[in-house]
């Protein structure tokens, strides 16, 4: 199943169920392509709507260098444990949006990435229980100032200015996302980066239990397990789209001030 939060003509939020043109449930929830979304007996055209993010997290936990061939390309070791830095809420952007990136930089990147969704608050939470306290997995691009990254050592500047995360389309359960799920990202339809779920170096159990010994996380949060090799820069008015498989596509463009 496909959850969807989205905002209804009357600017009411709402979750429904992402549906197929014929009213089937989606294969693959490709948001902006025919569809439909289900509220009890109502019907919506995704473009009549707004898609808003599938949740509403009190945090983002990002994991740097998840994947062997992204390391090697940033000219970095792969860490010896999950490296982890934060994105706050103000980061969260959704399906279809502009985002403003920081003025006068040299270097504003795209990052593909697969995010899990939290679905109870939990702690402690060991390897073997992990997949337990998932609510599913959504799209992400994890939108970096590599100008600011470069140059401190917490990424606030780099990594978590406003938007920064766009999120979406829709909350897609855990059993609709392979376990060697593909992870694509385009810029202005030319595919940029394309990997696999298989690929990363610390697997989401493990990521969870890592994070949990140190905090708790809430229903809703959201851990976005790495980007793999293919990272490169933006330009004003540039299109990016993030396919997960079993998920569908995240799109939205940037806007880059003089």
């Amino acid at each position: 199943m496909k959850r969807v939060r989205f905002r209804d003509p009357a600017g009411t939020v709402r979750t429904g169920e992402w549906l197929a043109a014929d009213g089937t449930p989606a294969g693959t929830a490709v948001a902006g392509t025919a569809g439909q979304i289900a509220f009890g007996d109502e019907r919506y055209d995704p473009e009549a709507v707004d898609i808003l993010p599938p949740c509403e997290p009190t945090k983002v936990v990002c994991i740097g260098r998840n994947y062997a061939d992204h390391a090697d390309e940033m000219g970095s070791e792969v860490p010896d444990r999950p490296l982890l830095f934060l994105k706050a809420p103000n980061a969260v952007s959704h399906h279809g949006s502009t985002v403003t990136l920081p003025a006068g930089k040299e270097r504003l990147d795209y990052e593909a990435e697969l995010a899990v969704v939290i679905g109870e608050q939990c702690r402690h939470v060991n390897e073997e229980d992990a997949l337990d306290v998932i609510a599913g997995y959504t799209c992400m691009v994890d939108l970096s100032n590599r100008d600011d990254q470069e140059r401190e050592t917490n990424w606030v500047r780099g990594k978590a200015f406003d938007n920064a995360a766009p999120l979406g389309p829709v909350l897609a359960s855990p059993d609709s996302v392979p376990a060697d799920a593909q992870i694509q990202l385009w810029v202005n339809d030319e595919r940029k980066q394309s990997a696999s779920r298989a690929q990363l170096i610390f697997p989401i159990p493990e990521l969870i239990a890592e994070i949990t010994t140190y905090m708790t996380l809430e229903p809703g949060d959201v851990i976005a397990t790495g980007t793999p090799e293919g990272v490169g820069p933006l330009a004003d008015g540039d299109e990016v789209t993030v396919e997960v498989e079993g998920v569908g596509r995240l799109s939205h463009t940037v806007k880059i001030p003089e």
